[in-house]
Formats: structure tokens, C-alpha cells, sequence
């Protein structure tokens, strides 16, 4: 990984014009066109390049990637693998994104625009880790004897659920198509795998490589396409179990239509954010404003749990601004392959006039721009927006309330604590939250009263696969990594036994 952190723009970009991705689906253990051959292009939001032609799967192809899954899951070439064998599979799994991290990182930086280095250090080694981690459970599960009476035996099973469809999001493909990979393999199920429309590249790769590390065919499926046509019969399909989601509210929102007007499959949820910073008086401003910059513009914004607002105590709240501003200018926009680059390109020409339009209207709304709020780099033919930050936001302007996924901070101000959890919790979402304060008393009261699945103190978006992931409210239910997430991907089955009495 060091000879690759070390390599300069040209050298990355000689690499990215060798690079050639696979774009048919992954069904059964074959790489395939769709069953009517379409296909649609996909073109890189860096610079308008054509990257693949990709399968564009529909109906038919998604009921033949769910029967290989059924099949693949009935005769237990996988389920009923020893764990020791399972272990041992997910761990070469693993060892093969390393193999291929140049390849991957290529593929995730030219398909979703986000900096090479981001994608190496970050993106794929988050990836590699996901599935060693989770192979690592395989023979370390047990299940559970009930207590009861002398005359009866009692155990608690636990079993795969079955078929499990992982929809992913554009914005971290390879990390969250990961953390639903890992322990649902891990538990047992076979998956089919739709990747968003955006972002289809590093999940083919993905599903070669478990391929190449034994998985039997049929256990892992990737099918490529468009949401209406490939993820909604996916969705709805009654040989479907699960549906474990990440992505917007509204679809979130169609995936439990959709199970409830099919088999009543499970569904899991991780959808939107509107995460506020809550910074009081008495917090350490720099060290906040630098959190709150990269909370904000990593990933160019394209983060659910990205700090979007800020909410200041009144007294500090320039001081702030200011802060901020110069902590900004420190994050380089530019060329992904730039190993300088810390910020790179929106997902394409659509999402960028939706950022944009947001801008224009936190301007018509009375909100005041204090920072970026431009397109840029047009002349590169990729999608670019500055770092935006809006000042005197009100509660009901839509930038204060409607999750943007873009380069875009809202700072509101607050003259008492108590208004500052109100306005926090003032949202229909509850993905994350900060609170920034050097007051014990302030951060636990604070911390247990916000309503947001995870909770950070003087610090933003630190994570470990040791802990859960996920949201209250419209941001969902079900949670992606840790121990906890591998519960959700696994039933329960009791198993009672009456001896016979002498």
C-alpha cells in the first residue's frame, strides 16, 4: 500500500487509463448479459470519460440471480459448510480485495468520482477489514440451551435467514456493500446483490473475486440496473427473505411497501441524515470547526451521517464561522487522481443541479452564503461544487431540514441549551449527532437526550466495526456493523425435547 500512497497524479491517471472494468451481472457463478441484452453506459463524473457498458438486468434476470440463490441455499453448499471452512473461504475473500486494492480503488475513484488516496487507504482497506472481520465470527457463534425443568431439553438455534437482496448506495459502495456482505455470508444466506445504477463497477469486481475464493456459485449474485427495474422486482420477489437497504428515506419508505405487498419479507433500513453539531459555549472552537469542515465536505457531502448542520451558541458563533472557513480552505478540491486532492467530484450532472439547487434556495429562503456556493472545474466535464456554507439558517428553510448529500453546512444559532436539543432533535431524521463541549455534566445529559443512533463528544465520525451503525426516526431501523448487525441476517428456532419419564 505504501508504493501506491506514494504515486504521483500522472502515475494515477496511466493507471486509470489501462484500467478495464467488467460490467455484466454475476449469476450462478457466471459473468452474464442481461436476458434481453440491454445495457446501459456508465460514464465517469471526474471527467464525462465512458467507463463500461453494464448489464442492465431486469425481471428476468433478477428471478434467475434469486433462484440460483435458493438453489445454492437448499442444498447447503454453503449454509452447511463447517465453520472452520466458512472461516476460511470469507478470509481469502478477504485477502483478495487486498490483492486487488489498485483495481478497486481505480474502479470506486473513476465510477464515483471521490479521491484515489481516499479510496485506497480508506475505502478499500474499510472493505478488506469488513469481511475479516466477519469471517472471524464463523466458529465463534453458539447457540443456547433455555433453562428449564430436569425433564426437558430446550435449544435455542440460531439459522440463516435464506435469501437475503443487499441494496447498496452510490456514495461508499465497496464499504456498505461490505457491511452487508459480511455477516450475511457469514450467517449463512445466499445474496443478490444490487448495486446502485451510479456505482456498479466495484460490486461485479466484488462478486468475481468471492467467485475466485471458492464461494459456491449461486451464494453471492450481483445484478446491475436501474432501481425500477432491477431492484423493484428484487424487492418484491417472494422467494426473497430479506431486504437489507441503504439509501434514501423515500425508497426506504418503497422497500416496506414492497414487502408488504409480497411475502412480507424482513427489511432492514439504513436511510437518511441531517446530523447537527451542537457546539456550546465553553467547546475547544478549533477543534470543533476542523471536525465540522471534513464532516461536512469528505466525500464531497455524499455521506449520510455527514454533519450537515451546525447549531452555535450565539456568544461563539463568529468565532466559529471563522474557524471553520479557515479549516475549509485547507480541503483541497480537484482532480480525484491528484494525490493532493482531499475532495473530489458529485456522483453526476443530476445530483450536481440538485446541490445547486439547494444553494439557490437557502439564497432565496434568507439564508446567508458566507462560503462557496459555486459550480467549478466545469471545464473538466465532471461534477464539481465548492464548499458551501450558509449562515442565519432557520429552522424551516429547506436546507435546515432536507437532506441535501452534498458540500453544504447550515449554521444556526441557540441562546440556551435546552433551545439547542430542541432544535436538534427537530428532524425526521436521527442518524447521528456531536456535541462539542468541555462540561462532563452537558455532554452526558446531552448525549442521552438526543435522539440519533450514534452520538459523538468532542469528536465527528469516528467509527470502528466494533460498533453499530444505523438510525432512529426516517433514518431506519437495523443496524450495519458490529456483532449486532450479524442478529438481523439470522433467525431464532427453538428446539424442545421431553425426555421420557422412568
Amino acid at each position: 500500500m505504501n508504493e501506491l500512497q506514494s504515486r504521483s497524479k500522472e502515475d494515477w491517471e496511466r493507471a486509470a487509463a489501462r484500467v478495464r472494468a467488467e460490467g455484466r451481472a454475476v449469476i450462478d457463478g457466471t459473468l452474464r448479459n442481461a436476458a434481453d441484452g440491454r445495457v446501459f453506459a456508465k460514464h465517469s463524473p471526474i471527467d464525462g470519460r465512458k467507463l463500461a457498458d453494464v448489464a442492465r438486468c431486469g425481471s428476468e434476470d433478477v428471478d434467475a440471480a434469486v433462484r440460483a440463490a435458493r438453489a445454492a441455499f437448499e442444498d447447503g453448499r454453503w449454509r452447511r459448510t463447517d465453520p472452520k471452512t466458512r472461516k476460511r473461504l470469507l478470509l481469502r475473500f478477504s485477502e483478495l480485495i487486498e490483492r486487488d486494492r489498485e483495481h478497486l480503488a481505480l474502479l470506486e475513484t473513476l465510477d464515483v468520482g471521490k479521491p484515489i488516496l481516499n479510496s485506497v487507504t480508506v475505502d478499500v482497506q474499510k472493505a478488506i477489514d469488513c469481511i475479516a472481520y466477519y469471517a472471524e465470527f464463523a466458529d465463534k457463534l453458539y447457540d443456547e440451551i433455555a433453562p428449564t425443568g430436569p425433564d426437558d431439553l430446550a435449544l435455542v438455534r440460531r439459522e440463516p435467514l435464506g435469501v437475503v437482496a443487499a441494496v447498496v448506495p452510490w456514495n461508499y459502495p465497496l464499504i456498505v456493500t461490505t457491511w452487508k456482505l459480511g455477516p450475511a455470508l457469514l450467517a449463512g444466506n445466499s445474496v443478490v446483490l444490487k448495486p446502485a445504477e451510479q456505482s456498479p463497477l466495484s460490486a461485479v469486481r466484488l462478486g468475481e473475486l468471492a467467485l475466485e475464493a471458492g464461494l459456491p456459485p449461486g451464494v453471492l449474485n450481483v445484478v446491475p440496473g436501474y432501481g425500477e427495474e432491477a431492484g423493484r422486482p428484487l424487492a418484491l420477489h417472494g422467494d426473497v427473505d430479506m431486504v437489507s437497504f441503504t439509501g434514501s428515506t423515500e425508497v426506504g419508505k418503497l422497500m416496506l411497501r414492497y414487502a408488504g405487498e409480497s411475502n412480507l419479507k424482513r427489511v432492514s433500513l439504513e436511510c437518511g441524515g441531517k446530523s447537527p453539531h451542537v457546539v456550546l459555549a465553553d467547546a475547544d472552537l478549533e477543534a470543533a470547526a476542523e471536525a465540522i469542515a471534513w464532516g461536512i465536505y469528505y466525500n464531497a457531502g455524499e455521506t449520510c451521517n455527514a454533519g450537515s448542520r451546525v447549531l452555535v451558541d450565539r456568544r461563539v458563533k463568529d468565532r466559529l464561522l471563522e474557524a471553520i472557513a479557515r479549516a475549509s480552505h485547507t480541503i483541497t478540491l480537484g482532480n480525484p487522481f491528484d494525490p493532493r486532492t482531499q475532495m473530489g467530484a458529485l456522483i453526476d450532472g443530476q445530483h450536481m443541479q440538485r446541490v445547486l439547487g439547494y444553494i439557490e434556495a437557502g439564497k432565496s429562503e434568507g439564508a446567508r452564503l458566507v462560503l462557496g456556493g459555486r459550480r467549478t472545474l466545469a471545464e473538466t466535464g465532471g461534477y464539481y461544487v465548492e464548499a458551501t456554507m450558509f449562515d442565519a439558517v432557520q429552522p424551516e428553510m429547506r436546507i435546515s431540514r432536507e437532506e441535501i448529500f452534498g458540500p453544504v453546512l447550515a449554521v444556526s444559532e441557540f441562546g440556551e441549551t435546552s433551545q439547542a436539543l430542541t432544535m436538534a432533535n427537530d428532524s425526521i431524521y436521527g442518524l447521528a449527532a456531536a456535541i462539542w463541549t468541555t462540561d462532563i455534566n452537558h455532554a452526558h445529559r446531552l448525549s442521552s437526550a438526543l435522539r440519533a443512533g450514534t452520538v459523538w463528544v468532542n469528536c465527528f465520525d469516528l467509527s470502528s466495526l466494533a460498533t453499530p451503525f444505523g438510525g432512529f426516526k426516517q433514518s431506519g431501523f437495523g443496524r450495519d456493523r458490529s456483532p449486532h448487525a450479524i442478529d438481523k441476517y439470522m433467525d431464532l428456532k427453538t428446539i424442545w425435547t421431553a425426555y421420557k419419564k422412568n
